[in-house]
């Protein structure tokens, strides 16, 4: 599902530049439940994000379901994410202005779907997600594990192939991270592949492969 090759990512700071991901070679099958771990700065949020292509690399390519994804444009790769990748993000990334409902149903307007289908869509997940009750609430009505369940409604509605989950358990308490990692769990079993970044011993626990990186490179 997800082959990375010689990868490398550079930055410029003033004079020098800042390598922070340094030959990357890495293969992540259909339905795998993947842990990046390793320090702050370490990199592994970098490759996350170069993983769904929120950022290109300086060398390498990265290929997801068959398409080399690094040469994408703009426009390509906002259309591949919005298929393919979904993303739960450690601060919810939640707009605080729409309701659940609206939050969810987001993702479906840039394909196309019809308002009608969008909100049949987004409440069927959020239903399944335990949130039947929570439709027209807005984020900071809700509690930090019903936040993190409308970001994962809002990264299944598209039914992507990939989930991408950075920190998910950052802002939750211990039962909620808990319940947060039991979902993921739950679509592992369904087929969906996972990859984490997680800081997490325990969380990355919870996964099928554990990768550590460390200053660019997996060791």
């Amino acid at each position: 599902m997800i082959e990375i090759k010689k990868l490398y990512r550079k930055y410029k700071m003033g004079s020098e530049e800042l390598t922070v991901l340094d030959d990357i070679n890495l293969k992540i099958e259909k339905g795998e439940f993947v842990a990046i771990v390793g320090p702050s700065g370490s990199g592994k949020s970098t490759l996350m994000n170069m993983i769904g292509g929120l950022d290109r690399p300086s060398g390498g390519c990265v290929i997801i379901d068959n398409e080399d994804i690094s040469s994408f444009k703009d426009n390509t790769m906002s259309k591949f994410r919005n298929r393919k990748i979904g993303f739960v993000f450690q601060s919810f990334n939640l707009e605080p202005t729409l309701t659940a409902l609206e939050n969810v149903m987001m993702p479906m307007i840039i394909r196309g779907v019809s308002e009608k289908e969008r909100k049949a869509r987004a409440k069927e997940v959020l239903t399944l997600l335990g949130l039947s009750d929570r439709l027209n609430h807005k984020p900071t009505e809700l509690s930090g594990g019903q936040r993190q369940r409308v970001s994962i409604s809002r990264a299944l509605v598209n039914n992507p192939k990939i989930i991408l989950a950075d920190e998910p358990t950052g802002n939750l308490d211990s039962k909620s991270g808990k319940a947060a990692m039991e979902i993921l769990i739950g679509l592992k079993e369904k087929g969906y592949t996972i990859v984490m970044v997680t800081h997490n011993v325990n969380e990355a626990a919870y996964a099928d492969r554990v990768i550590k990186i460390s200053d660019g490179k997996i060791v």
